[in-house]
């Protein structure tokens, strides 16, 4: 067993369910959607990226591309949230939720295909 490919994998994974443990719930409610778990995903989501610079194949090129893009619209659902809930007058509204849910939607999109290709990698390997 390769130590390397699990600390790998179980970030690839622990940054997908954590993801989706912050999305679920209902869109437009604050209280369902806890701030630290958005937060844990981020920073979850930033080793796996930072794990995924070594790899020089085609499909390590399109595991950093997935990673960047949950890295992207994570740390901008996270900015979303601070301004919300910290500068805006109005506060953490359902519109605000709806809006920072929603980017981490796209982030857990990003996440499945990450975890898809992980799979995929894994059972090709053990044919050849």
């Amino acid at each position: 067993m390769n130590l390397e490919k699990v600390v790998f994998g179980f970030f690839v994974v622990l940054a997908a369910t954590l993801n989706f443990g912050f999305f679920i719930g209902d869109i437009s409610r604050p209280e369902l959607h806890n701030q630290y778990e958005l937060y844990a995903a981020v920073v979850v989501n930033l080793i796996a990226t930072v794990l995924k610079f070594g790899d020089r194949t085609q499909i390590g090129a399109v595991h950093l591309a997935t990673s960047l893009v949950a890295d992207l619209q994570l740390i901008g659902a996270a900015s979303m949230w601070v301004y919300a809930d910290h500068i805006s007058s109005a506060g953490l509204t359902a519109g605000w939720t709806a809006s920072i849910v929603s980017l981490s939607a796209g982030a857990l999109v990003a996440n499945i295909i990450s975890v898809v290709l992980l799979v995929v990698e894994t059972t090709s390997s053990h044919r050849g």
